[in-house]
């Protein structure tokens, strides 16, 4: 039985993931600010660390701005790598994003790049994890995206996943030996707008979306096909469809 600890094991994903890794006989612990651990400052690093053979990143920045972004992911990275490489910790286990391995300009990708290369330059062994965008994201691109009733969003494809499926592919991850770079995505590719419309009409929500091609995407114009997955992704079979009934907007 192996004792993994979750960075951000409270959240969305994390909550998930230490539950999965629980039901399967795991140590899992979750580590997160509101348990003592803080990945920024150190605190209860060490402590969290003790014994544990696995390390799971599901950790994220809480402002998206450039700078607060990059200064999280390098911030929080080099502590729990120093961290980890003291408790002789044997493989890092992080979530990332499918796209940051191609040209674009996102600022929140570029901190994830930054991420990437100090976990690839660590010595030790690990796991990133490329996840597609998330159902559960629907929401929040529609509110960024929205000038008075209207949702400009570009044609750029998506296969987005969800949330529930991410924290499996995770843990099975986490269970198993480091595999280097994975690629995981829904069943389905849709353009950005389609993806938010169906999500958007489901809910009722009256705004309407419509696609420009030069609207940003977090803050960039994205190309047509940095946002999906490539040949190999492990695909899971959530369909949107399925998803959009069981998952109502939170109040």
């Amino acid at each position: 039985m192996a004792r993994i600890v979750v960075i951000g094991g409270t959240g969305l994903i994390g909550s998930k993931v230490v539950a999965k890794l629980t039901e399967h006989g795991h140590d899992a612990v979750a580590a997160a600010p509101n348990t003592g651990v803080n990945t920024i400052t150190g605190e209860g690093l060490a402590e969290a660390l003790t014994g544990a053979n696995v390390v799971v990143d599901v950790s994220n920045s809480p402002s998206f701005a450039p700078d607060d972004v990059m200064n999280f992911f390098t911030t929080s990275t080099s502590n729990l790598l120093k961290a980890e490489a003291e408790a002789g910790v044997t493989h890092h286990v992080a979530l990332t994003i499918v796209g940051t391995n191609r040209p674009q300009s996102i600022p929140y990708f570029a901190a994830k790049v930054a991420q990437e290369k100090l976990i690839r330059e660590s010595g030790i062994p690990y796991s990133l994890v490329h996840a597609t965008q998330f159902f559960e994201f629907v929401g929040s691109i529609a509110d960024i995206s929205t000038e008075g009733e209207t949702v400009r969003l570009p044609g750029a494809l998506v296969q987005p996943i969800a949330a529930e499926d991410v924290a499996t592919a995770v843990a099975r991850t986490a269970a198993g030996s480091p595999v280097g770079d994975v690629e995981i995505a829904g069943p389905e590719a849709f353009g950005m707008d389609e993806f938010i419309r169906r999500g958007l009409s489901f809910r009722k929500d009256s705004r309407t979306v419509v696609r420009d091609d030069t609207a940003p995407y977090y803050g960039a114009v994205v190309e047509e096909r940095t946002l999906v997955p490539v040949d190999g992704a492990q695909i899971f079979e959530t369909r949107l469809e399925e998803w959009l009934p069981l998952n109502p907007p939170r109040a």
